[in-house]
């Protein structure tokens, strides 16, 4: 028997400004980065857990400063010489995976010792702080310890739901009345599991092909809490 293909035809995610959700949990972060001309020697690391808008933030934040976006596993030492371009930015992502890809630890390391002198703005992008990278080369851990950084809190209950809201709408799901409010009750403060339930919720009502019931969202909600305990 044959099998029917799901298609994805998921809406990719808004990372304009204007779709940005300021909220207590991101208020000092969101005034760090407006105001780079601040930062010590032009150089901040953004720290954050999954899904808590550190990839959005820097997405608006680059546009706005004309910056190159690149993840830290992606870095080569052959590279920092044009990364690092005389007054320019650059936005260093997931750098607290630099410690487990061949060549990026060098490579940041030759960033930092670049971007100050040059002028370069350097915002960098983190799920843990530097000790947790397992890097290598003390110099590089010296430097990111000493490196200014900001964090996003925690969200409330306002900044789950509209998350809850904007995830749904990026994948033009339609929900039933009151379900935003029941998710919010029910599950951690935890904007990356609130992607990972978005996505399965998705993926459950095209299988099931019908529309997004409290029924799935539940179902999926245990199953999810369950794999994080």
């Amino acid at each position: 028997m044959s099998r029917q293909l799901t298609l994805d035809l998921t809406t990719p995610p808004a990372h304009a400004r204007g779709d940005f959700l300021p909220a207590p949990a991101n208020e000092a972060a969101l005034a760090a980065l407006d105001a780079p001309q601040d930062w010590p020697q032009g150089r901040m690391l953004l720290i954050g857990p999954d899904g808590a808008g550190k990839s959005h933030m820097a997405a608006f934040w680059a546009a706005e400063n004309g910056a190159r976006r690149i993840k830290a596993a992606a870095l080569r030492p052959e590279a920092a010489d044009l990364l690092a371009a005389e007054g320019a930015a650059l936005v260093v992502e997931d750098a607290d995976r630099t410690g487990r890809a061949a060549g990026a630890e060098q490579a940041l390391f030759h960033l930092w010792n670049l971007c100050g002198p040059r002028d370069c703005l350097l915002l960098m992008t983190a799920r843990t702080p530097p000790r947790d990278w397992g890097l290598v080369l003390p110099d590089l851990r010296s430097r990111m310890d000493a490196m200014p950084q900001v964090r996003l809190g925690p969200p409330d209950e306002a900044l789950l739901a509209a998350v809850l809201v904007k995830l749904f709408a990026d994948r033009q799901l339609a929900v039933p009345a009151g379900l935003i409010d029941w998710l919010v009750l029910h599950m951690d403060r935890d904007l990356g599991l609130a992607r990972r339930l978005v996505a399965g919720i998705d993926r459950a009502a095209m299988a099931a092909r019908g529309p997004v019931t409290r029924r799935i969202a539940a179902d999926l909600l245990d199953k999810l809490s369950a794999a994080d305990a």
